[in-house]
């Protein structure tokens, strides 16, 4: 699956990348050392976890790699009055009668428990693009659907939010 990612998403993995390859490599493998220094490897505790911490390490720089590779790569610009990339959205959900408020972000910065929603989410695609006012559906799937009222549009900007780990 190729993520979506903004700019600022792929500055952000690179940084991580670069972090990982040139501090924590090294500190794994020298945690690796000492404990292979310590004497007999199969009872020894120390060696176990920190191979398991350098091969974690790899696997995330992997990972990330993989994920740069693969991106396509959106513009989080949108205008003044729609809602776009880092917008909190206030919405009301008519079925319920209920207001929630939801911050866009790629899919990468996603966490519903902290109401970051991707742009991916039917939510999401629903949301992105309409005005205040507008009364959007949410296709689920093809026998469900919802709709959402746009009651506020927050630009606030983007916030150093984590990227989700695998």
């Amino acid at each position: 699956m190729r993520e979506q990612l903004t700019r600022k998403d792929v500055e952000k993995i690179e940084q991580e990348i670069e972090h990982r390859k040139l501090v924590v490599r090294k500190e794994a493998i020298e945690a690796v050392k000492e404990a292979r220094a310590q004497g007999d490897l199969s009872e020894n505790f120390e060696y176990y976890a920190a191979k398991k911490h350098k091969n974690q390490n790899e696997s995330r720089i992997r990972y990330l790699e993989r994920m740069l590779k693969t991106a396509s790569i959106v513009s989080d610009a949108s205008r003044s009055d729609e809602v776009g990339m880092d917008d909190i959205v206030e919405v009301l959900f008519e079925e319920d009668n209920e207001v929630e408020k939801y911050k866009l972000v790629t899919s990468i910065r996603g966490n519903s428990m902290e109401n970051r929603i991707s742009i991916e989410s039917p939510i999401g695609k629903a949301l992105r693009g309409h005005r205040v006012g507008d009364r959007v559906e949410v296709k689920v799937n093809d026998d469900y659907s919802y709709y959402l009222v746009i009651k506020s549009i927050d630009k606030t900007g983007s916030e150093d939010e984590e990227i989700r780990g695998f």
